[in-house]
């Protein structure tokens, strides 16, 4: 669902997103009405609604003056059905700052809000939010589990292998390609677990876990920092609670005992 505001609204969520960042007011999503939090209510953007209220998209750039953004990534605490608003409106946040202009023709593009689309002014085409597909595997060895640090990582956390689908690619093939390019080792037994929309910017993580088959570790270091085989009753600080990372350890976890 998505519609502009038209009426007055009593009580909402106020998702003000810039990039994958929010305004939060006192560490919460802003419940309330437009005028309570001097937003301009005429430019919001109903994405859903979460416990029978509505939540409402806006952009930072139709705000005057300057307020706190807060990452979406610290808040994976909230409930998942409102943390998915919040990347819902994370995501067309980014859909219409990157698609300003229409690939086909150059022309300026606005947001069609029947379509939950960009849509060019001038051939009319409509570009629907991008959604880049990736995968995320945890690889069980007895009872030990795979993880890695990434480069992009700070602070020690090790999580498990993640990548995006190549053109031509199942969902398997990109498992084993994965997992084989960035550590060295050949998996088998590869099962689907679950989804999560990851909204930096607008991928759509796809997790499965996968069983050892052969090879040694030799990780790739222009993607990783280390890569190795833990006791799962002995992990290194890992992926926090709320994503699926976490959820395929804890999962991994339950099956080695």
């Amino acid at each position: 669902m998505l519609k502009k505001s038209e009426n007055h609204i009593h009580q909402a969520y106020w998702c003000v997103v810039s990039g994958s960042e929010l305004w939060l007011v006192d560490g919460e999503v802003p419940l309330g009405s437009a005028e309570q939090f001097q937003l301009p209510e005429q430019r919001a953007v109903q994405v859903g609604e979460f416990e029978c209220i509505p939540v409402m998209w806006l952009n930072y750039a139709e705000l005057d003056g300057e307020r706190p953004l807060t990452s979406l990534r610290d808040l994976l605490h909230l409930p998942q059905a409102l943390f998915y608003q919040l990347s819902k409106a994370v995501q067309y946040g980014h859909m219409s700052q990157s698609m300003r202009f229409c690939p086909q023709c150059g022309g300026r593009n606005h947001l069609n809000h029947n379509q939950l689309a960009m849509q060019c002014q001038d051939c009319r085409t409509l570009h629907y939010p991008r959604i880049f597909p990736c995968i995320i595997v945890a690889v069980r060895k007895g009872t030990q589990i795979l993880l890695a640090q990434h480069n992009r990582h700070v602070g020690g956390m090790y999580t498990v292998i993640a990548g995006f689908l190549e053109v031509g690619e199942t969902l398997e093939t990109c498992v084993a390609r994965e997992v084989e390019e960035e550590t060295g080792i050949k998996v088998k037994n590869i099962r689907y677990f679950g989804s999560q929309p990851w909204a930096f910017p607008s991928s759509m993580m796809m997790a499965f876990l996968a069983d050892y088959e052969s090879g040694e570790i030799r990780p790739d270091f222009s993607e990783l920092k280390d890569a190795q085989w833990f006791e799962t009753s002995q992990l290194p600080l890992v992926a926090p609670k709320g994503t699926i990372a976490r959820a395929l350890i804890c999962a991994t976890a339950e099956q080695a005992q």
